[in-house]
């Protein structure tokens, strides 16, 4: 009976011990994805790896599409996309992959027009019919009429679109996809799409900087990056018929109607909302993309850490950066998914 007693001592000694030994060792974990919420993931890791020094987190902001690819190749820990990964993209990965929302952002149609310095407003069939390259100058009725008192140039139009995959995209494609039956049949939603019109720019970086660079531009891109480059961009008109400019409030009210009834696995669609006059219509979660399965106890509880504390502490930061907190009932249901990973 002693010799029982001593061995587990020794056991629960020797456990400790490896907890120690994991908690002091260096962590290293590799992700990529989305541009969308890289101001916000940057943010997050630094933070993060303040109180956890021994936590490394690399982020390679390459785009939802190449995060998709690269999580399913194995060669990330984890992966990041502002559109839900597809049954047959979730069927090619090794494991199941868990989606957990993040935070909300906003596709803002952003534009470059000398001597207007008025926000313009952009109706549903005016975003469609541009992108469509249906409406090709500044002048167009259709951007008229929604602008009154707007003296607008009989420039063309240069449209600028993603040429990388992109959650961005998707969001965009899948507004656009709601809005015009035409769009939803000629092109359709995904992280990269065969543009009608356009020139192509990589990241939401890329472009910001074509429309910048580019007289009589229009483009589409995250909304921390107008603001952070003081790029004009206007108010989209929602299902209730107000023309609403893209802010924090604006975005979570997006997000109201779904925060109770987010399904389990959190692939949810928020743009084109009905029913409330306060909410942008071209918003949208964004997600981490977390393997439910880790071969690796050290990597799996690191990122089961990291995922609460992001949820909770982290989420303080997200206003700043001009994303919007996730809705708390989204919060309790995510805090409970935590245990899935394995």
């Amino acid at each position: 009976m002693r010799i029982v007693k001593v061995l587990c001592v020794f056991a629960v000694l020797l456990a400790l011990g490896t907890v120690a030994i994991a908690e002091g060792g260096q962590v290293l974990l590799n992700a990529a994805g989305a541009t969308f919420p890289y101001p916000m993931y940057s943010k997050w890791f630094d933070v993060y790896r303040q109180s956890h020094p021994n936590v490394q987190i690399n982020y390679q902001s390459i785009g939802s599409g190449g995060g998709i690819r690269q999580l399913i190749d194995k060669t990330v820990d984890f992966g990041a996309s502002d559109g839900p990964m597809t049954d047959d993209q979730l069927k090619q990965a090794s494991v199941p992959i868990l989606h957990f929302p993040t935070v909300l952002g906003a596709d803002v149609p952003s534009y470059n027009l000398k001597g207007v310095t008025a926000e313009l407003n952009f109706t549903p069939e005016a975003l469609a019919g541009i992108f469509l390259g249906k409406i090709t100058k500044w002048n167009d009725p259709a951007l008229v009429s929604a602008n009154p008192g707007v003296n607008l140039p009989k420039d063309d139009i240069v449209v600028v679109h993603r040429s990388d995959g992109s959650g961005t995209t998707y969001i965009f494609t899948d507004y656009l996809s709601k809005i015009s039956p035409e769009w939803n049949t000629k092109v359709g939603k995904a992280t990269s799409v065969n543009w009608p019109v356009g020139l192509g720019g990589k990241g939401n970086e890329g472009v910001a900087g074509l429309v910048e660079q580019t007289p009589g531009a229009m483009g589409y891109i995250e909304l921390i990056y107008a603001v952070q480059n003081h790029i004009a961009y206007g108010k989209v008109k929602n299902q209730a018929g107000v023309f609403v400019k893209a802010d924090l409030a604006s975005v979570s009210a997006a997000a109201a109607a779904v925060a109770k009834t987010m399904p389990a696995d959190f692939r949810v669609s928020i743009t084109d909302p009905a029913g409330n006059k306060a909410a942008y219509p071209i918003a949208s979660f964004t997600w981490l993309l977390i393997p439910s399965k880790f071969t690796d106890a050290t990597k799996r509880e690191t990122v089961k850490d990291f995922l609460k504390w992001m949820m909770t502490d982290g989420q303080s930061y997200c206003e700043a950066l001009s994303y919007a907190k996730l809705p708390k009932d989204v919060v309790t249901k995510e805090m409970k998914a935590i245990a899935s990973i394995q």
